[in-house]
């Protein structure tokens, strides 16, 4: 699924947008606890997504090379974390749907949790 179909499809903000837009995204992770998305997460993770918001979110996808970070909840990333992620090349999403709500709709459309 592109990129931006993914925003559509979440109703999500662009915080940061990618250099690519179009980009495809096949897997993804949900986590709020950076420990379980490294422990838990295949490594071929291309999107994350979370409802925790602090500097460490943003060094964990940088880590991890993960190339879109979703907050949801309606949570939103201070200037910090936002300027953090464009240095990095870290596309920043923000959508109001909950986590479970967000990873199914993503699930639903094809997106999978494991690197397939």
């Amino acid at each position: 699924m592109r990129l931006c179909d993914c925003v559509d499809l979440l109703a999500a903000e662009v915080l940061v947008p990618a250099k690519d837009m179009e980009t495809e995204i096949r897997v993804a992770c949900g986590a709020d606890l950076m420990s379980d998305a490294m422990a838990f997460a295949c490594s071929t993770n291309e999107m994350m997504l979370t409802g925790l918001v602090n500097l460490q979110v943003i060094r964990t996808a940088e880590m991890m090379d993960v190339k879109v970070l979703v907050f949801v909840r309606g949570k939103r990333p201070d200037p910090t974390m936002v300027e953090l992620a464009c240095e990095k090349g870290i596309c920043v999403l923000r959508t109001s749907n909950p986590m479970f709500t967000a990873c199914g709709l993503l699930y639903q459309a094809g997106i999978q949790g494991k690197g397939a």
